[in-house]
């Protein structure tokens, strides 16, 4: 069926809320097990606490991974924590390959052009029909300039306004792909996948950034657009009085991966015999981007866990060794949550806001000396204790809660969006 949520579909919408009566969509690329994924949870969960009835819609990012596709069953497996009143799947039909725009953007893509074929996979997408047919949509929340196609087919009928999350620059995320991956020659340029986002972003009446970098960029590059400032809301992780272990945790993108084969090649030769566990998908990324590497290493990857809390339950300290990457980090404001100790460069702070030096429980090492230094230090401290320190008082905790906790997203979603319907109507 059209609908991935039927039987255990979330209660209704909170019906004292300021958004009582209207209906919002979400629209976002089909990913789980990332941060981006989590975004996307706390914007249905804040709408629906404003009162908003929240429809979604997944869009996927390769042809083929239609409705009922292996690829559909594995994300609506893995996305249960996305509580909408309606959730969609939108993916593109595997003989649309041969359509000319997409075989042209195809003959992009093999020189790296990762913008012009995602666009164009989102624009043959097709859209359930349930969800073409609903009578009334108020809002339209778009993910990703590359979700825009199918924001605008969906926004025509209902002439609603459509706000668009950029994330991050995506351009520069592509660029630092082609550095490392297998292209043909000529490479696509950063420039010339900046003008395909671009030109998708002019679509949307408000541009809405997750971090101040981003912000500040997309404001001289489209000057023309109203843009906001919206810190993402991150499920917090549980804090509690921590345990023994010296932690990561990250996704399988690609500054994740460049982030984990920098400590494990430069960091932890400097800490031989400090234990380190690594959990979440980054373990197969690494294994295919450097299989030796990853051999010497195996035992510290534990892969992707059902119960992350746990893990985090027992962390001595939670390392974050960001050497690239743009736009928000969700694993460092996961972490500033669950108040344990930080390890971390400064990269992973980037866009927050936050002056991590300034945070009594992070201790922040620009090389892989100070890092390992540091990394020697907490093994020590978990190795003679038992139980930590009290994490709900921690500095992290406490800048956690003033920018990134749910109470402040939601406040702050509300005074965006609320001017919108009234223009609207």
């Amino acid at each position: 069926m059209d609908q991935d949520q039927g039987e255990g579909a979330p209660p209704p919408a909170n019906p004292e809320g300021p958004l009582s009566g209207k209906t919002v969509l979400l629209v976002h690329p089909a990913w789980h097990s990332c941060g981006s994924h989590q975004v996307f949870v706390s914007q249905a969960q804040a709408y629906r606490g404003l009162g908003a009835k929240v429809l979604s819609l997944a869009v996927a990012d390769a042809p083929g991974a239609t409705e009922g596709s292996r690829v559909h069953k594995a994300y609506v497996g893995a996305t249960a924590d996305l509580a909408a009143d309606a959730r969609y799947y939108a993916g593109m039909p595997l003989l649309s390959v041969l359509k000319p725009d997409f075989l042209r953007a195809a003959k992009l893509w093999l020189h790296g052009n990762f913008a012009k074929i995602l666009v164009e996979t989102t624009k043959l997408a097709a859209i359930p029909q349930a969800l073409a047919a609903t009578r009334r949509i108020d809002l339209i929340h778009c993910n990703h300039f590359f979700c825009m196609p199918a924001a605008t087919r969906l926004r025509a009928p209902h002439a609603c306004p459509v706000l668009l999350d950029t994330h991050d620059l995506q351009a520069r995320q592509y660029a630092l792909r082609n550095e490392a991956g297998w292209t043909l020659a000529p490479a696509a340029g950063f420039e010339e996948m900046l003008e395909i986002e671009l030109a998708a972003m002019r679509e949307a009446d408000v541009l809405v950034h997750l971090n101040d970098e981003e912000a500040a960029a997309f404001r001289k590059l489209l000057p023309l657009q109203r843009h906001a400032l919206l810190y993402p809301a991150v499920s917090p992780a549980p804090g509690g009085q921590g345990g023994q272990d010296l932690i990561m945790v990250a996704s399988a993108n690609r500054a994740n991966v460049l982030g984990v084969i920098w400590f494990l090649s430069e960091v932890l030769p400097l800490a031989p015999g400090v234990p380190v566990k690594i959990f979440g998908n980054i373990d197969q990324a690494v294994r295919a981007h450097a299989p030796a590497l990853f051999r010497k290493h195996s035992a510290l990857f534990y892969g992707r866990v059902a119960d992350l809390g746990a893990v985090y339950r027992k962390a001595a300290a939670i390392l974050l060794p960001t050497t690239q990457g743009h736009g928000v980090s969700i694993k460092t404001i996961e972490a500033m949550s669950s108040g344990a100790p930080l390890i971390a460069t400064m990269h992973a702070f980037r866009g927050l806001g936050l002056d991590p030096a300034g945070l009594a429980n992070v201790i922040v090492a620009p090389d892989a000396e100070s890092f390992a230094a540091a990394l020697r230090r907490a093994n020590a401290a978990a190795s003679g204790r038992g139980a930590g320190g009290d994490r709900p008082r921690a500095d992290t905790s406490a800048a956690y809660e003033r920018l990134f906790s749910f109470e402040a997203y939601r406040g702050a979603l509300r005074a965006l969006v609320e001017p919108l319907f009234t223009s609207a109507r």
